[in-house]
């Protein structure tokens, strides 16, 4: 009897907190609830479609359309237009992530250790961030101009004949690369200097204690060690914000000349908006974005590693 008396006993405790669990668990849900649905309307559902339209050969304005299967990529690989544009797209990369990335480290090594006027230098830098690129899009077609441009006008002065920065396919990428370095490090200046921040001093404390008096002791043997996950973190957004270029293309050279400045989200913009072939434009999507699946799948690796080891 009084076995079966502790045995109840003991059970009302389970069910209770089994009874709270599932009530916290509703709640969560509950609160979760509008996400799903807002990443399901925007995100899932609209990923999905353009996963089936790559499928079809559906064209804006006509009827119909029918299922192709997968001859729309078979055709991605013997587009040319499409091989020089993922070209342009991983040598405009190539020059922006890492130029933006050391910019901005540096820019944000000096800021933090600056003691006075920090709040006008970290606005000043990052201005280019918040300001629309189509609007400054003038501005840049004005200093790059052959002519009339500033820096072709500092280059004549050192006996130096500028080029044609936007009109030549030789120097059209490198002008629009410079475009995206300016714009990209204002943003990785704060993710460094949040990173900066986030080092307790007494590590470089403990680093002068032991003999590392030059800033670059402090930077070799504190700073880059500890903002390894802020390094990795800015590497993967650089290169995802560098694929995705499109504004500067699109106001700035229109992919010209001769296609030496036309990146994959401007050809995606053509195939779809421009020759109204929405099943293909669906089908370098979906390249598109497997493209940046895999560059966060490499960061959540490397992110692992550097956590287990």
């Amino acid at each position: 009897m009084s076995d079966a008396i502790a045995l109840g006993s003991s059970t009302v405790p389970r069910r209770r907190a089994r009874s709270r669990a599932a009530r916290d668990e509703a709640k969560a849900w509950a609160l979760a609830l509008p996400a799903i649905l807002l990443l399901s309307l925007f995100v899932i559902l609209p990923t999905l479609a353009v996963i089936g339209l790559s499928l079809t050969d559906f064209e804006l304005g006509y009827d119909g359309f029918r299922f192709v299967g997968l001859e729309n990529y078979a055709e991605l690989w013997s587009d040319r237009t499409f091989r020089t544009s993922l070209g342009n797209t991983a040598v405009y990369s190539a020059i922006v992530t890492p130029a933006s990335i050391a910019l901005g480290l540096g820019v944000a090594l000096l800021i933090e250790a600056e003691t006075r006027g920090r709040a006008f230098f970290r606005t000043v830098y990052f201005l280019p961030v918040a300001s629309l690129l189509v609007a400054m899009a003038t501005v840049w077609q004005y200093l790059l101009h052959p002519t009339i441009g500033p820096v072709n006008a500092m280059l004549a002065m050192v006996g130096i004949a500028g080029p044609n920065w936007l009109g030549s396919s030789d120097t059209v990428l490198l002008s629009l690369a410079l475009i995206g370095v300016w714009q990209s490090v204002g943003f990785n200046m704060v993710l460094f200097l949040a990173g900066l921040t986030a080092i307790p001093r007494d590590l470089y404390a403990a680093a002068a204690v032991d003999g590392a008096s030059s800033g670059w002791q402090r930077f070799r043997l504190v700073s880059w060690p500890m903002l390894g996950p802020t390094t990795l973190f800015v590497a993967t957004i650089s290169v995802i914000n560098s694929v995705k270029v499109f504004e500067t293309v699109k106001t700035l050279t229109e992919g010209g000349p001769n296609k030496a400045s036309e990146v994959l989200l401007f050809t995606i913009y053509q195939e779809g908006f421009v020759y109204l072939r929405v099943g293909y434009a669906s089908a370098m999507t979906v390249v598109f974005l497997a493209i940046l699946i895999v560059l966060m799948v490499i960061q959540y690796r490397v992110l692992d590693r550097r956590v287990h080891y």
